[in-house]
């Protein structure tokens, strides 16, 4: 019998303040808690450098396509970038990416392209897409060269969020936003489709870690920010099984949802299907039994 696979939810009581800014220092206490569990490492430097080599190119794809209030901010991912340092990694070899330099920066990004760290969007001077498009299964799209060329290894640090057609949003529709043509993977729920964009072997080989950011979950009338359904829920959820943190994520919102009095996604005919197709595919698990749950408050 395999091993159940982990996943972690940390939770910073407080990280959110009250007028909607994140705490500098439990964001950081919450990055480091979550790698050490995750991996059984003494701390999150020694987790990560089992995780990533010195010589790595790493991206950091975030997710800026809903604005300031529901999108990946620099709170969450530059304290991420500086641990990755620890390991050894320079920071020119590091790079915080999503489609657009103005989605970016709405989300309050700035743009960075020199010797350092590296923030900037596929539709950048020296980006942009493959010439040609990459066929697998029924995926067939241009690719953005930063993860086709640039990176060698890969973070998804995704938002945990209802969404109208997909049922959520997590750590594997995050690559959506790596390909010139999302809009064409939407029908039936956008399955088999998300699984079968993060099997493309430039996503799958190179993806190592999945961190949701569930600070705030929208969890209902996603993906677009609603204030009304959205819960300060003040947590980072972590794991090496993409399946599984997207597993967990759909569960969360189910709860939350179940909360509110609001139907399933089941009932409103949006399950989120894709997150078992990718099961069945062989890219993680995506069964209660099959995952340890560790859960810890910092």
């Amino acid at each position: 019998m395999m091993a159940a696979v982990k996943v972690v939810r940390v939770r910073g009581r407080g990280v959110l303040r009250a007028e909607g800014d994140i705490d500098p220092v439990i964001i950081r206490r919450m990055h480091e808690r979550g790698i050490q569990l995750l991996t059984g490492q003494s701390s999150a430097a020694a987790g990560l450098a089992s995780l990533f080599r010195p010589s790595d190119r790493v991206g950091i794809k975030v997710n800026t396509i809903a604005g300031r209030r529901l999108s990946t901010p620099p709170e969450v991912s530059l304290p991420l970038s500086k641990l990755l340092t620890q390991t050894g990694l320079l920071e020119k070899n590091i790079v915080i990416w999503d489609r657009t330099n103005d989605e970016l920066k709405e989300a309050g990004y700035k743009l960075q392209a020199g010797s350092g760290l590296r923030i900037f969007g596929t539709d950048a001077m020296g980006a942009g897409y493959t010439q040609e498009p990459l066929i697998h299964l029924n995926i067939g799209s241009l690719l953005s060269t930063i993860q086709a060329d640039f990176v060698t290894a890969s973070v998804s640090l995704a938002v945990l969020k209802d969404h109208g057609l997909a049922g959520i949003t997590a750590g594997m529709k995050n690559y959506f936003g790596a390909i010139h043509n999302p809009n064409k993977y939407h029908d039936s729920n956008c399955n088999p489709y998300v699984a079968e964009l993060f099997d493309l072997p430039e996503i799958k080989a190179k993806h190592r870690l999945t961190i949701l950011d569930a600070l705030v979950v929208q969890y209902h009338r996603g993906p677009s920010y609603n204030a009304r359904w959205a819960e300060r829920f003040e947590s980072l959820i972590f794991s090496l099984d993409p399946v599984a943190a997207d597993f967990i994520g759909w569960q969360i919102i189910e709860r939350l949802r179940k909360a509110k009095g609001l139907p399933s996604l089941s009932e409103e005919k949006r399950e989120p299907l894709y997150i078992r197709t990718a099961s069945r595919l062989g890219l993680g698990r995506a069964a209660v039994n099959d995952i340890q749950l560790i859960e810890e408050d910092v």
